[in-house]
């Protein structure tokens, strides 16, 4: 794996979902709604992008990581799986065995048995730089253990205006119509301005309600605050 010899941040966990207004996420396994090319680019291209740091310095080896459920995984087309340009990690109960210190990144995932498991690989000096982005990236049940920990700092959520019948949800609403949400347990939520989204994701994001396939979305990025 490669290795980052400068200072290490301190891990940060960012979800990332897509969801309704009533934080629907998934209808049988798969996505309630026609699937959104732009806005898959734009997941594409955040989860891939590393910090300015790494990416000023001109560090080719560096990569961020996704971090999913068996059932994430096993939603991804095998042509695309592995992610490409990112660690995928891949969490079931049914990994049992410590994971691989070494592995091909363009061919092989990271497998553990449970969150906690992959944060500690991650925090691990033999493995992925502590200043490279960490993402997570479903489902239900990894966001649910995600949004426990403190290292849970952000939700990138692409916010579908459109109604669809869901029978999954995402672990924390969101408001619509509010700029803070209270979540519970999880804290206080407040949802960044436009630039704040630009300026973390070191790109021009969209604003205001996009469409394709006849469905309205718009990006959005929410925060934990103490």
């Amino acid at each position: 794996m490669p290795e980052y010899t400068p200072e290490m941040l301190p891990l940060e966990l960012t979800l990332v979902v897509a969801a309704t207004r009533n934080m629907g996420i998934g209808r049988n396994g798969a996505l309630p709604w026609t699937s959104l090319k732009k806005e898959m680019a734009y997941f594409a291209r955040v989860t891939r992008r590393l910090p300015s740091p790494l990416s000023q310095n001109g560090n080719t080896t560096a990569m961020n990581a996704v971090i999913m459920g068996r059932k994430t995984w096993d939603s991804i087309p095998p042509k695309f799986r592995p992610l490409k340009g990112r660690l995928n990690i891949v969490i079931s109960r049914s990994h049992t065995e410590p994971p691989a210190k070494s592995i091909n990144v363009e061919t092989e995932t990271v497998k553990v048995g449970s969150l906690e498991q992959a944060i500690q690989y991650l925090e691990s000096s033999s493995t992925i730089m502590q200043s490279s982005k960490v993402f997570v990236i479903g489902g239900a049940q990894i966001y649910a253990a995600a949004l426990q920990l403190k290292q849970s700092r952000r939700v990138l959520l692409t916010r579908v205006i459109n109604d669809f019948e869901c029978d999954t949800f995402f672990p924390l609403h969101l408001s619509e119509v509010s700029s803070e949400t209270e979540g519970g347990s999880t804290g206080r939520w407040i949802r960044r301005s436009p630039a704040d989204l630009d300026q973390w994701t070191g790109e021009m994001v969209p604003e205001g309600i996009q469409e394709e396939n006849q469905t309205q979305y718009e990006f959005q990025m929410w925060e934990r605050v103490e």
